[in-house]
Parts: C-alpha cells; structure tokens; sequence
C-alpha cells in the first residue's frame, strides 16, 4: 500500500463510520459492502459495520414511512411514480396491510425488492408504527447480514491472495458486484410474483 492509500486507509480507520452511516442510509447495500471489505482488510470492526448497516436501513425505512403517514395518497399522486406506487395499488394494500402487515413488511425487507413501495404505503395506511419497526429491524437483520458477509468474504479473498496475485482487487470488486447485480435481479424476480400473488387480480 502507498502513501497514498496508507493514508486513506487511517483517515477511514479513524473516521470512516461517520461516512459510512448517511450512506447506508441513502444506499445502504453498496455502502454494506464497501464496508465490510475494508472491515475484512482491518479498517472498521465487521460487528459495528453490520449494526450500522441495520441502522442505517432502518432509519430510511422509517423516513418512507414517515412521508407516508404525513402526506398520504398526496404524496403517491406527487412522488409515487419515481418509487412504483400507484393509487390503486395503495388501496389494494390496505386491507391485507392489516391483516398482514407484518408479514409483508419482512418479506419486501428481506427477499424482494419493494421497500420503497411498501414502505411508503404502510404509512400511507397507518399500519400500526412499533409493528411496522419491529419487522423492518428483523428483515434488516437478515439482509445486512448477508450484504456483511459477502463484502467480508470478498476482502478477505483480497487480504489473503493480494500477495500473490497483483490484480485480486479488481477480481474481488468484480465478483462482489456481480453477486450484488445477481442477487438484485432475483429481488426483484420475487418482488414481481408476490406483488402479482397478492395485490392483482
């Protein structure tokens, strides 16, 4: 490592978790992982980087909700086409919001790609906050757990085979965001079938 990077590398040592909490709140998946292969090279500790990755995540779904909750079907009419939420969608939810709320909120959390939606609609339906909070850090748990180890695996392949290989970086990196894409495209796959399942006709 140069001077360059060493340098790097102490200011994200000593200051890094500071960044790297806004951005798991912004983007939390990519930021979980960057995190957890500079963890797995000695920068954070892999135990903080997966609470903050939990909190991060959770602090955004609750802002969804907030918006939700405050401005309503108002502001699916004024925002709900740059997040996938339609009117008619919001009022397919609500029955089965109350029903099942909790359910659903820890599947899009955990295995589909829908937060934004269904999160902005468990406010718009008032689902009941500490339950809503309560399946959002559960779900949490098990996506930022998965995001923390693979970046931790990741950038112990790095650690381990940099000394041998000089281009193992590039090969981790491209491996980490080829799982990423894979395992988005699947979220979505199962957000399509369970929003078909039970939201349409």
């Amino acid at each position: 490592m140069d001077l360059t990077g060493q340098e790097i590398f102490d200011f994200m040592s000593h200051h890094g978790y500071w960044i790297i909490l806004p951005l798991m709140v912004i983007e939390g998946p990519v930021a979980t992982i960057i995190a957890a292969t500079l963890a797995a090279l000695g920068a954070f500790n892999v135990l903080v980087v997966f609470m903050l990755s939990v909190l991060g995540d959770v602090v955004g779904d609750v802002i969804l909700y907030g918006a939700g909750y405050k401005w309503g079907i108002g502001f699916v009419k004024n925002f709900g086409k740059y997040i996938g939420i339609t009117e008619n969608l919001v009022v397919r939810m609500e029955k089965y919001f109350k029903k099942h709320g909790g359910k659903t909120i820890f599947t899009v959390k955990s295995t589909t790609g829908l937060c934004w939606a269904a999160f902005t609609a468990a406010g718009i339906v008032k689902m009941d906050f500490w339950r809503f909070l309560k399946y959002s850090v559960l779900g949490g748990i098990i996506w930022s757990g998965f995001l923390v180890v693979m970046g931790y695996f990741y950038g112990y392949m790095w650690r381990e085979v940099s000394g041998y290989i000089e281009w193992v970086g590039w090969m981790a990196s491209g491996l980490a965001l080829a799982t990423f894409l894979i395992v988005n495209l699947f979220k979505k796959h199962k957000a399509g079938r369970f929003f078909k399942n039970n939201f349409v006709n």
